[in-house]
């Protein structure tokens, strides 16, 4: 519908403070009719990230003020849209990253954040990667840029970024080690992941023990004492990215700093004289650059969502939750049991 007046009731998952996973908050209200330039999307999917698990804690790096709603990134099906926006994508299934808001049965988004996914491709399916499968492809393709026939390592290659990033990293014929605890080493194996004991004292020696010359490519979401250990695992030629600071999640103090000393720590390094390279991954980076950041994330996302389709990326699903349940959700993602994206999905209808 091509509206300025309708308005839309919408259930929303409220992060109120920090507060336990079992201290969410569950309101209605209604949205507002969509402006110049936006639309109204109905959630059908959004998911838990390592965002949500750092932002309740108010430890994410840029995070609003309390109260908000989470919600790293959201598929839905367009369901109004403002003055000048094509009424043609009403009904219409579409992906977006949106930081924070995911976590609603219906939201208002930027017409131009909106990435359409193929037919065929389940919502699920295309919440998985919504986020996870363009950091992966970026950090492969766009910082690392490693070969065909390279090496990487990928620590916490279970979860929903590092699963997606070793099996873009199969497809392009790279050979992956990949940590995790042991419950999840078949399916590592299965993904044609060698697997590490992420556990394990000895875990970096292991590393070493199979690939004795190096690796192309270190990526690395946990950050603190470690990151010095996965710096060391690089060849000459090769790099380490890294994209989060987990190690530090429960740490008191400022959010910002656990952050900061891993970017500066990283850009020090590349001055070493040894032919190494490390950085920083930022999902957002040049978003100042609006529609430059929105065609590369269109691009590198439509990549993804098409090897989805054509059955080359199996997205890993962890468990799907209800809205209503969505501090369940995020309480089982913690628990670091499972392997993949725990989904959200619509409240079910009450007969």
């Amino acid at each position: 519908m091509n509206s300025s007046t309708v308005s839309t009731r919408a259930t929303e998952v409220v992060l109120p403070g920090k507060v336990g996973t079992d201290g969410l908050e569950v309101r209605t209200r209604e949205l507002a009719a969509p402006a110049a330039g936006q639309v109204v999307l109905r959630m059908e999917a959004s998911g838990v990230s390592f965002a949500e698990q750092q932002m309740r804690r108010g430890k994410y790096y840029d995070q609003p003020a309390f109260p908000f709603v989470p919600g790293y990134d959201v598929v839905g099906t367009v369901t109004a849209v403002g003055a000048g926006v094509d009424p043609g994508l009403v009904g219409r299934r579409f992906a977006a990253a949106t930081k924070i808001g995911g976590w609603a049965s219906s939201l208002l988004l930027d017409a131009g954040d909106l990435v359409a996914v193929p037919e065929g491709v389940s919502a699920a399916a295309a919440e998985t990667v919504a986020v996870n499968g363009v950091t992966a492809w970026q950090m492969l393709h766009r910082s690392a840029k490693v070969r065909s026939g390279g090496t990487i390592v990928v620590l916490g290659a279970n979860g929903g970024v590092g699963s997606t990033l070793a099996q873009l990293a199969r497809h392009a014929g790279i050979k992956v080690i990949g940590t995790a605890s042991p419950r999840h080493h078949d399916t590592l194996r299965e993904l044609g992941v060698v697997p590490v004991d992420y556990r394990d004292p000895a875990m970096y020696e292991r590393i070493r023990e199979i690939a004795p010359d190096g690796v192309d490519a270190v990526f690395d979401h946990v950050g603190g004492a470690g990151l010095h250990k996965s710096w060391e695992l690089v060849r000459k030629g090769g790099t380490l990215v890294s994209y989060g600071t987990a190690a530090t999640k429960d740490d008191e103090g400022n959010s910002q700093l656990p952050v900061l000393k891993s970017f500066f720590r990283l850009l020090a390094w590349n001055y070493l004289p040894n032919g190494k390279g490390a950085s920083f991954y930022n999902f957002w980076a040049g978003k100042r650059r609006l529609e430059t950041f929105r065609g590369r994330l269109r691009d590198d996302l439509t990549r993804v969502l098409a090897l989805v389709a054509d059955g080359v990326l199996t997205p890993q699903i962890a468990a799907e939750f209800p809205l209503a349940k969505a501090g369940e959700a995020l309480a089982l993602a913690e628990s670091r049991t499972v392997a993949g994206k725990i989904v959200i999905v619509p409240d079910v209808p009450r007969p």
